[in-house]
């Protein structure tokens, strides 16, 4: 090989791995995003909300573990924070130590933009001097709301006084409520896409399907935000079903039907949980109030009369065949 030609490939080389290495340190993942990671004094809950210009930002941003701790890590993305930050938190050591010590071992660090609480209160931040502009952040009492590529610098001062506004809010509804201070006071200089929201528990649990009290992924959409509020709102629907019947188990049909008609106000045009309410009506000797709702389910949609006349096998509906008769002739 002539000396030219094999200088020619050395240079390529070099090049071509120096854009490798510059892909792997600084470039892992895009998400230039708005967060905050907070925590609730009076229920010790946890929680991240995020919203970006960019598809499934809740996969690659938000972090947390019930009992542990929450880690928002975006711009340039490096996932590992979050695995690694939880795992230092739950050793014992503190968010901002957690994060100073990540921050050090990451050689793209000025790219970085990320945010850690833990269950204690302990909670820090980084926004690395090449992150896009406007990149900033403001550390709180129990909180901290952060921002890279925004459209203005009016952005993460609006989700501070958001967060402070909405004190008396369950904190899955507050956060909701700094995600739009940020998106009406700018938000990402490139539009919206998608958006998410968890909150973890103050206390470990033993089994991992029990670690997140909300997980909601708006993966794509034209108004993230306002599908995040409406998956919120189902989210709490659905935990009042799930109240309701926990009650018709204890027998306590009143804190049943008080449960399932808040879920039913929250969600009014879901039929799945005025049918399960009337099924637990007629279980519990209601059948004539029952008898109403199922007339109504039935003539929106004949598929749950199919249902109920298969649910005596499973034990599900306890009615006599007389009563099973009556229901399905509605």
């Amino acid at each position: 090989m002539h000396t030219h030609s094999f200088k020619s490939v050395i240079i390529i080389a070099v090049i071509f791995l120096t854009q490798l290495s510059f892909a792997q340190v600084y470039k892992d993942q895009f998400a230039h995003t708005f967060s905050i990671v907070a925590r609730d004094v009076n229920t010790g809950e946890m929680a991240v909300g995020v919203q970006s210009h960019w598809f499934n930002v809740g996969s690659i941003v938000a972090w947390g573990k019930s009992g542990v701790g929450v880690v928002a890590t975006q711009s340039f993305v490096n996932p590992a924070y979050g695995p690694n930050g939880l795992e230092l938190m739950q050793s014992g050591t503190t968010a901002k130590d957690a994060l100073k010590t990540l921050v050090k071992e990451d050689d793209g660090r000025d790219f970085r933009q990320v945010a850690m609480l833990d269950v204690n209160g302990s909670v820090d931040a980084f926004t690395g001097t090449n992150c896009v502009t406007s990149a900033h952040q403001i550390i709180g009492d129990n909180f901290s709301v952060q921002a890279n590529m925004m459209l203005n610098d009016a952005v993460v001062p609006a989700m501070e006084r958001a967060f402070k506004t909405h004190s008396n809010l369950p904190l899955a509804e507050r956060i909701v409520k700094v995600l739009q201070a940020a998106q009406a006071a700018g938000g990402d200089i490139r539009g919206r896409q998608s958006a998410a929201l968890i909150v973890v528990g103050p206390e470990l649990v033993a089994n991992t399907w029990q670690d997140k009290l909300v997980n909601l992924n708006v993966e794509d959409s034209e108004k993230p935000l306002v599908e995040l509020e409406r998956l919120l709102n189902v989210h709490n629907a659905y935990n009042f079903m799930n109240e309701g019947d926990l009650a018709v188990e204890h027998g306590d049909m009143k804190t049943a039907m008080e449960a399932y008609g808040t879920a039913q106000r929250m969600f009014p045009e879901n039929l799945e949980m005025k049918y399960w309410t009337a099924i637990a009506m007629a279980n519990s000797g209601q059948l004539n109030e029952a008898l109403p709702i199922f007339k109504s389910i039935f003539e929106k949609d004949n598929n749950w009369r199919i249902m109920t006349e298969r649910l005596p096998k499973s034990g599900l509906l306890t009615v006599s065949e007389t009563e099973l008769n009556q229901i399905l002739k509605l």
